[in-house]
């Protein structure tokens, strides 16, 4: 390995490689066949090198990527060989992944006889078997109640497909054709940054590749430095655990010395008997996805740029959960929440550089069938997205998601989702001052009446946080409002749907009425301008009746 480059070869190698694991996103976005890929997106790619670190990301899903060192340690630590032509793949929270829906493809890339690089596709199916359909059960109280376990397999070997394994994972999955088809488009994207790493080494050779690598140590250090040192917290609640238990809680206790940062999440909460609790991949990724929102967004987002951070957790908590605890809901919270704690924390250390809270995740899977065409569909909702939290720079972006996915989750055309399932979008909007008030607004959130267009019972499943604990303001802002989901009915009275249910029956012209939450508000809002208000007002987006707005 040469011992060292220059920065502008530093440079091009960075960026060729943030190139290919964004023409690999591509790839899937054209490739895969259910909508939760091919529309909401809900994928993420990068390159690990054989020491497990990651080496580049593509800009999709954040909580994807800070756990994929883990994946990437659990493939090194099962396979003694590995040959051109393997495709990997694994799953399972407790060999390396962070909840069952997502899949995570492997793909080798040699140079010459030696394995120096994988490259990697995760992607969250829209069906994992288990109990219920969507890969969500709020039932759950082992993980073998919420699907299909992949440790670590080959699924290719040297080239050659394993026909047995492959019918065996779609058997287990109610949807076989479109988990076929998102599978290989999956194997198809990693095989693609394969090539292009390839073309890459032919042209600066693979010596010069290695040595250009990982090397934001110093820039992300630079800005830590500038922080103010001590020890600080900040805490965060979940809503519940679908079982009666109330406002679990998530501690941060963060150290700031020079320019590392310690976050010791300890004294979080024992774990729980239900889907709330996270894996250990998950919690290492939803540290560093804090830390990354604090750092210089031109900073690489890899193992580098996070040499500067330290994680103590302890297993048996909320964040930790020992093995067989079920943790599918994990990658959206308690995710959300341990970011919310940690940059609660350096909101004393880094204030210009915190945000306000983002909107939880409150999603609803429904499985039918179409009338138009006499199949049987599984659709997630990914429309109504919550609002996005204010910072120093500005108020909050609206519709914008949740702090897991920072954007990263698109909600998609509602003419593509009308055309493909029996639904009938008759309202989707801003939602007046859902967001919370400050120096700095909240983003908005989104009233959603959604009419089922099916002529059969449906079912929903829901999965998710946020009824009971709205997105929090920060130094001195306002929390938004939290979310209110209703189903309405001709002939039932409205009900309010909980954030962890299963079996929610679903009538032919039942209207499904979303009240989405919006981001909380950055600094006291006596500070905002009187502009910045008289625009609002001027654009609907707030009103001088909230109560009133928040029935539209």
């Amino acid at each position: 390995m040469s011992a060292s480059v220059d920065p502008i070869t530093r440079s091009v190698v960075q960026h060729r490689l943030s190139s290919i694991v964004a023409e690999m996103g591509e790839a899937m976005l054209r490739t895969s066949y259910s909508q939760i890929l091919n529309s909401s997106r809900d994928f993420s790619l990068a390159i690990c090198d054989v020491q497990s670190r990651l080496i580049a990301q593509a800009d999709h899903i954040p909580v994807h990527v800070g756990a994929l060192p883990w994946a990437a340690k659990a493939v090194e630590a099962r396979f003694s060989e590995v040959l051109s032509g393997d495709v990997i793949l694994m799953n399972d929270p407790y060999h390396g992944g962070s909840h069952l829906p997502d899949i995570t493809v492997f793909v080798p890339v040699f140079a010459g006889e030696r394995r120096l690089f994988w490259t990697i596709v995760r992607a969250h199916q829209s069906d994992i078997g288990g109990a219920t359909h969507g890969a969500y059960n709020p039932d759950a109280t082992e993980i073998w109640q919420e699907g299909l376990r992949i440790p670590p397999i080959k699924l290719f070997e040297a080239g050659r497909l394993r026909d047995d394994i492959l019918d065996m994972l779609a058997l287990n999955t109610r949807n076989a054709h479109d988990f076929r088809g998102d599978l290989f488009a999956m194997i198809g994207a990693a095989h693609l940054g394969e090539r292009r790493m390839q073309k890459l080494f032919a042209e600066l050779s693979a010596p010069v590749v290695e040595a250009a690598i990982d090397a934001a140590e110093a820039q992300a250090r630079q800005v830590v430095a500038t922080w103010q040192d001590g020890t600080f917290f900040g805490e965060a609640f979940l809503d519940d655990d679908g079982r009666g238990h109330q406002d679990i809680r998530i501690a941060a206790k963060v150290t700031k010395r020079g320019s590392d940062i310690e976050v010791d999440l300890t004294a979080s909460d024992p774990q729980v008997d239900s889907f709330v609790n996270s894996s250990h991949a998950n919690m290492h990724a939803a540290v560093a996805m804090a830390f990354f929102y604090l750092i210089d967004p031109d900073t690489p987002k890899n193992s580098g740029a996070l040499r500067p951070l330290k994680v103590e957790a302890k297993q048996g908590t909320i964040v930790w959960a020992d093995p067989g605890k079920p943790v599918t809901l994990c990658t959206s919270h308690p995710s959300n929440e341990i970011v919310e704690a940690v940059i609660k924390a350096l909101a004393a250390s880094c204030p210009d550089r915190v945000m306000a809270g983002w909107g939880r995740r409150f999603r609803i899977a429904i499985q039918g069938e179409d009338p138009r065409t006499g199949k049987t569909f599984i659709w997630h909702l990914f429309h109504a997205r919550p609002g996005g939290g204010a910072s120093a720079r500005g108020d909050g972006w609206s519709s914008i998601g949740e702090w897991h996915s920072v954007g990263g989750l698109k909600f998609g055309s509602i003419e593509v989702a009308e055309a493909r399932f029996p639904l009938h979008f008759r309202h989707h909007e801003f939602l007046p001052d859902s967001g919370g008030d400050g120096q700095y607004r909240g983003g908005l959130g989104v009233a959603l009446d959604l009419l089922f267009e099916t002529e059969k019972t449906a079912r929903g499943n829901t999965a998710g946080e946020g009824t009971r604990h709205g997105s929090c303001g920060m130094l001195g802002g306002e929390d938004g409002e939290p979310h209110h989901y209703q189903l309405l009915s001709a002939d039932r009275p409205p009900r309010d749907i909980r954030t962890k249910e299963t079996g929610i029956e679903i009538r032919s012209g039942d209207c499904l009425r979303i009240r989405s939450a919006g981001g909380g508000g950055y600094g006291p809002p006596h500070k905002r301008a009187v502009e910045a208000r008289e625009r609002d007002r001027r654009q609907g987006l707030v009103t001088d009746d909230a109560s009133k707005a928040r029935t539209l």
